[in-house]
């Protein structure tokens, strides 16, 4: 997609990427309806079915605009030279270590907590989603006037507040509008990080190459996060909690320190 937008490509990729928060949104509510009705093997069939078809649509209309001349390396050890793609890399380590937590553990937060029975608190994670849609497309409009660094920062700084306001929610209404916010400003990190990338590449030909190794230091921390935070809870839940917030207060730290290493204190330049 990248490929074909020079002015928009934060925003057109906020797009896309609000796609997988439309599908958080859809699969789960069809797998609820449809499981204690015709079971587990066809509601997930059914689900297969919907991706087949939805899935179609790009594989037969989309094409690369440009191929590269020769084959792309997997690695590029002179990009771990650049102290700001090196601070932004880590910032996905850390935000992604504790960006889903609560997509994993709000339903079970509100159910022990009687917030909210098993059928309602089942949608609080399609509000999380619902609330991403907003946070991949708005911010990503925004990010091609200022700069994906000067958005990302911010919005993940947000996101750590809320998660650790998190613990402080005792009523539906008030849980409900932590997942829409939450999953706003989470969903904006999620979306942006690729422009964000391409803005902080030395090397705009090998930038495919630098996308898949900063993505291995968020894959690493989504890998760990989540299970920590199910160790932690056994403290009680605001352990995981500080634990969310504070991985998303050093993922912040460390975008700011990529953006202030790449273009200096001054709030007006866009990167």
């Amino acid at each position: 997609m990248p490929q074909y937008f020079t002015k928009r490509r934060a925003f057109a990729t906020g797009i896309g990427a609000a796609g997988s928060s439309l599908g958080g949104v859809i699969y789960p509510i069809v797998f609820h309806e449809l499981q204690p009705r015709i079971g587990f093997g066809w509601a997930t069939r059914v689900i297969a079915f919907i991706m087949l078809g939805t899935l179609m649509i790009p594989i037969l209309v989309m094409r690369a605009r440009v191929f590269p001349s020769t084959r792309r390396p997997l690695f590029d050890k002179n990009i771990l030279r650049s102290i700001p793609y090196d601070l932004f890399s880590l910032g996905e380590f850390f935000g992604f270590m504790g960006m889903y937590i609560p997509f994993y553990y709000v339903t079970s937060y509100s159910i022990s907590h009687n917030i909210a029975n098993e059928n309602t608190s089942f949608y609080l994670l399609t509000l999380l989603n619902v609330g991403s849609i907003f946070g991949r497309i708005v911010p990503n409009f925004f990010a091609d006037v200022t700069g994906p660094l000067n958005i990302t920062f911010p919005f993940i700084l947000f996101c750590s507040v809320i998660a650790f306001c998190w613990t402080s929610v005792h009523s539906l209404g008030q849980m409900i509008v932590f997942c829409l916010f939450y999953g706003c400003f989470s969903g904006t990190f999620v979306s942006i990080t690729g422009p964000a990338l391409a803005t902080l590449s030395t090397d705009m030909s090998l930038l495919g190459t630098h996308m898949g190794m900063s993505f291995t230091f968020g894959a690493l921390g989504l890998l760990v996060g989540n299970p920590v935070a199910g160790v932690l809870l056994k403290k009680g839940w605001i352990a995981p909690a500080t634990f969310c917030g504070t991985a998303n207060i050093l993922a912040a730290l460390c975008i700011l320190g990529a953006r202030v290493k790449k273009a200096g204190w001054k709030l007006k330049i866009k990167v």
